[in-house]
């Protein structure tokens, strides 16, 4: 292990020298150091690094691009264009690529010493962005330079977290900010089918059930008038729909007999006008009898269909099963709305007219989602509890959404009193260690702080932050572990951009 140590230390030592002859400087001897700044609009982050602008010298910039979203994502395509505006007078340079995804590499040689503006322009085949940093100094000289740049602080407790790394996982951070939040109250609940979303598809008569397709399946969407399945008597006597169609055609044939010798007597006034009316009636009554029967009914037996578009719920018979007529055969559901019912226990009655909204969690995929945000509206809050179960239901209609299905346990925040102007973040930009809670705050591109918060009140996406952090800071809400990985490695990333 000792061995170990010193090979790593005179490493350390050799790489150090190498870095300093790049810089064509001695050990011990002070060099430019560089400079960087990170900048957001709403579409990017621009995280740049370069040495100082000064007269003569070229400054390499290294340009950190990502794209902003539900997950950070560097910019693989576009061209990025800074530009160095002096007075009336400026000088600007082009990557048509990224040198590696999300780094682009750009380079000025400044003419004239003073105060400038660096502008990035981004184009892509989606968008352009524009990002300005203002009042940036270029010198005359180097040693200008030097004496103007501040003095390093040791001892600095920023944990580097590089943007390659950021990149490669789940990561997006965004900036606390003052809102609305709300006292809840924190219940169980269940996802349901609305009323009116769901229909049954019946048997029209008795016999043997057979599926009308070979994917006849839980989940399978259908559209209205779709033939699902088929139900034929066969050789079953009693009760099933070939042995009516057989006798219907046979009344139906002996009436038309009828009514056509009826229709030759009454030419010669045979027979009365009474008898002729009421062999045309058995006639009439017999086609509309047959016509009822025969109605969707092909050789394979009496089809059943889907009485609305949607997706096959649940089939409740099998294959080659007898039915009865007006058996259900399955459910179809719409799944446009949903229902969302909360049990609310008797200790927070008092405080069931405050309800206006919740939000809630889905037990089974931990994704949580907003009545608000799904169009909800509370329907009901009942006055008792429900039958068997000492907890009061209240129930809000929200529009269907990949992740919610019917049936679905939830953990659910019922909001009530509002709490304003509240600084608030995200739940899952919080860290438990041991009963504290911490978030990490980025203090530059890739520099981030851990930091110890006290927390207030929590509605199930948002939680109020009483110290620790400021408004406008930005706080890491995914990706939060990933960091702390790093930092428990026990190593920290060498940092490999040019400057």
């Amino acid at each position: 292990m000792l061995l170990a140590g010193v090979m790593s230390c005179t490493r350390t030592s050799t790489e150090e020298d190498h870095a300093h002859a790049a810089d064509g400087s001695h050990p011990g001897e002070e060099v430019l150091q560089a400079l960087s700044y990170t900048l957001y609009t709403d579409k990017s982050e621009l995280f740049v690094e370069f040495k100082p602008l000064v007269v003569g010298q070229v400054s390499k910039f290294a340009a950190h691009l990502t794209h902003l979203g539900d997950n950070f994502t560097p910019y693989t395509e576009g061209t990025v264009t800074v530009s160095l505006v002096t007075s009336n007078k400026g000088i600007k340079h082009t990557a048509d690529a990224p040198a590696s995804p999300g780094i682009f590499r750009l380079a000025l040689q400044p003419t004239q010493a003073g105060t400038g503006k660096l502008i990035f322009d981004i184009k892509t085949k989606d968008f352009t962005d524009q990002l300005v940093i203002d009042s940036i100094p270029i010198y005359a000289d180097e040693n200008t330079a030097i004496a103007a740049q501040p003095k390093e602080e040791a001892g600095g407790t920023d944990i580097s977290y590089l943007k390659e790394q950021a990149w490669k996982v789940e990561f997006s951070n965004m900036p606390v900010l003052r809102q609305t939040i709300y006292d809840v109250i924190k219940t169980t609940g269940q996802v349901q089918a609305a009323p009116g979303d769901e229909s049954v598809v019946v048997a029209k008569s008795a016999g043997i059930v057979k599926f009308r397709g070979a994917n006849i399946l839980s989940g399978l969407p259908v559209r209205s008038g779709q033939a699902l399945f088929s139900v034929s008597g066969g050789d079953i006597a009693v009760d099933n729909i070939d042995a009516a169609i057989r006798t219907a055609t046979a009344e139906q044939n002996a009436a038309k007999a009828e009514f056509d010798r009826a229709s030759e007597l009454i030419k010669d006034k045979l027979i009365t006008q009474t008898e002729f009316q009421q062999a045309r009636l058995r006639y009439q009554q017999s086609q509309i009898a047959l016509t009822n029967l025969s109605r969707s009914y092909g050789a394979g037996g009496k089809t059943a269909v889907a009485p609305s578009s949607g997706f096959i719920k649940e089939l409740l018979v099998t294959e080659g099963q007898y039915v009865t007529a007006g058996q259900p055969l399955a459910t179809i559901i719409k799944n446009r709305r949903l229902i969302l019912r909360a049990d609310v226990s008797l200790k927070d009655a008092d405080r069931l007219s405050l309800i206006k909204q919740a939000n809630f969690t889905i037990i089974q995929n931990k994704q949580t989602y907003s009545t608000l945000e799904l169009n909800g509206r509370l329907l009901s809050v009942a006055k008792t509890t429900g039958n068997n179960t000492p907890y009061i239901p209240v129930h809000f209609e929200i529009d269907s959404k990949s992740g919610i299905i019917p049936g679905s346990y939830a953990q659910v925040y019922l909001q009530t009193t509002p709490i304003y102007n509240a600084l608030a973040i995200p739940e899952s930009a919080l860290i438990e260690e041991q009963g504290m809670f911490y978030v990490y705050v980025q203090t530059a591109g890739e520099s981030f702080q851990k930091r110890e918060v006290k927390t207030g009140g929590r509605d199930g996406k948002n939680i109020e932050i009483l110290s620790g952090i400021s408004e406008g800071e930005r706080v890491v809400d995914k990706g939060s572990y990933q960091i702390k990985l790093a930092t428990m490695s026990g190593t920290m990333p060498a940092h490999g951009h040019e400057h």
